[in-house]
C-alpha cells in the first residue's frame, strides 16, 4: 500500500504559494508601470486634441476637431465640412472626405484630417445618432435654441414637430433636430444645427460632471459611445472634458472653393490646406496665450478694398471668416491707390491687432479711436478695420 508523504504535499503547497505570489507581484508591477495615454499626451503637448464625429447609417452628420487646454478650461472647435475635397492617398482619388470615414474606417480617417490640419490627433470619439439619443435622456436633455416653430415632413411622409425658444430637448426630438430638413434650409442652416447640437453636448457634459466623474455611473455613459481609449484612460479624458467652458465655446468652420467632381459638389479649401494648417496651429497657440482675452470672444471686422482688384475684399472677407472672425462689412476704401496694407485698431488691444496682423503679415498697424467726422465712421461698431493696398496678394501683405 501506497503511503503519502505529508512533507511532499506541504513542498507542493509551498510551491504553489510562492508562484501565486510572484504572479501577483508581477501583475502589480506592470499596473504600477502602466502609463495613461491620456496623461502622456499632456506632457507632450500642452493641448488636448480629440477627433469628434456624428454617424447615422450610411452618412456623416458631423466631424469637429475639440482642442483643450485643461489649466484654464478653453477649448476650440474646427468644424470639417463632410464635403471637404482634397485628392486623398487612402481612396487614391479625389474626393470628399466623407468617402475616406465610409470606405476606410476610422483611424485611416483621423489620419487623412491629421494631414488637412498638420498635427497629429491623438484621440477620437464616435457619436453614433440613436446612440446619442440615449445618451441625452441619460444626461437629462440638450438645451438647444430653436427660433421658430418647427413642423415639417420628409418624403417618406415622417413629421417632425419642435417647439421655438430655448428648449430642453430628449433623445428623440435631438434626433428629430438633427434630421428634419425644410424647403429654404440653407447648407448653413444645417451646419449651424448641428454645430449646436455639439455645444449642446459640451454644455451638458458640464452640467453633468459629477456623474462623469463617478466611474461606475460613466461606465453606463460610455456605452453609448466610442473612443480608441481603454475604459479607465476614457474615463480620465472624459473627466477633463467634462470641465470645459462649453459658454465659449465657438466653432470655426473651415471654408474654400467649391467644385463639382464626378457629380459630386466637393469644398476645396484655400491654398492647397495651408489655410487649414495655420487657423489650427493659430487656435491652439491662443488656447495656452497668457492673455486671456485671446479667446474671450470673437472679434469683429471690416474690411476695405483700396485697390482697383475687383472682389478683393469679398475674398479676404471669406480668409478672415475662416481663421474665426466676425466680418461685419466689406466695402471699397476712399480711394483705389492705397499702397500698403493698414490695420486700424478701434479697441485699443495690441495683442490681439499683432495677431490679426502676423495672420496677413501685415506690421502697418494704427492705434485710433473713431469719430463720427472720420472717414472711417462706419467702422465704428467693428474692433478692426483692414484697408488692403497693393501689398496685399490676397493672402499675405508682400514686402
Amino acid at each position: 500500500m501506497k503511503i503519502n508523504n505529508p512533507n511532499s504535499n506541504k513542498g507542493a503547497f509551498l510551491l504553489i504559494l510562492i508562484f501565486v505570489i510572484l504572479i501577483s507581484a508581477t501583475v502589480g508591477l506592470a499596473l504600477s508601470l502602466r502609463v495613461n495615454t491620456v496623461d502622456e499626451n499632456l506632457k507632450a503637448d500642452r493641448v488636448i486634441k480629440t477627433l469628434v464625429v456624428m454617424e447615422d447609417k450610411n452618412r456623416l452628420l458631423f466631424t469637429d476637431v475639440f482642442i483643450y487646454y485643461p489649466e484654464t478650461r478653453r477649448g476650440a472647435l474646427i468644424n470639417i465640412l463632410e464635403n471637404t475635397g482634397g485628392v486623398f492617398k487612402s481612396l487614391g482619388r479625389s474626393d470628399s472626405i466623407e468617402s475616406v470615414y465610409l470606405e476606410k474606417g476610422i483611424d485611416v480617417y483621423k489620419a487623412e484630417i491629421e494631414n488637412l490640419v498638420g498635427q497629429t490627433i491623438p484621440f477620437y470619439l464616435i457619436l453614433n445618432l440613436t446612440k446619442f439619443g440615449e445618451l441625452t435622456d441619460m444626461l437629462g436633455g440638450m438645451k438647444i435654441f430653436i427660433p421658430s416653430p418647427v413642423d415639417s415632413k420628409n418624403d417618406e411622409g415622417e413629421r417632425w414637430l419642435l417647439p421655438s425658444g430655448v428648449v430642453s430637448l430628449d433623445g428623440d426630438k435631438i434626433q428629430d433636430y438633427l434630421n428634419y430638413t425644410k424647403s429654404d434650409d440653407t447648407e448653413d442652416d444645417v451646419i449651424e444645427r448641428r454645430q449646436n447640437v455639439l455645444l449642446a453636448f459640451f454644455t451638458a457634459l458640464t452640467r453633468n460632471e459629477k456623474i462623469i466623474r463617478n466611474k461606475k455611473s460613466f461606465d453606463e455613459l460610455s456605452k453609448r459611445m466610442k473612443a480608441n481609449l481603454d475604459d479607465d484612460e476614457f474615463h480620465h479624458l472624459m473627466s477633463l472634458i467634462c470641465d470645459v467652458d462649453a459658454e465659449r465655446l465657438n466653432p470655426t468652420a473651415i471654408t474654400g472653393l467649391k467644385r463639382v467632381v464626378d457629380g459630386k459638389t466637393l469644398l476645396f479649401p484655400y491654398y492647397d490646406g495651408d489655410l487649414i494648417k495655420q487657423v489650427f496651429n493659430q487656435l491652439s497657440n491662443s488656447l495656452i496665450s497668457v492673455d486671456d482675452t485671446n479667446v474671450s470672444r470673437t472679434y469683429v471686422l471690416e474690411i476695405q478694398n483700396g485697390t482697383s482688384v475687383q472682389g478683393l475684399a469679398r475674398n479676404t472677407a471669406a480668409l478672415l471668416q475662416s481663421a474665426g472672425y466676425d466680418v461685419l462689412s466689406q466695402r471699397n476704401a476712399d480711394s483705389n491707390s492705397y499702397d500698403k496694407t493698414v490695420i486700424i485698431n478701434h479697441i485699443g488691444n495690441a495683442d490681439i491687432a499683432k495677431n490679426l496682423g502676423d495672420f496677413i503679415r501685415c506690421t502697418n498697424i494704427i492705434e485710433e479711436n473713431v469719430s463720427a467726422e472720420s472717414d472711417y465712421a462706419s467702422a465704428s461698431n467693428v474692433d478692426f478695420t483692414i484697408i488692403l493696398g497693393k501689398d496685399f496678394d490676397g493672402r499675405y501683405v508682400r514686402k
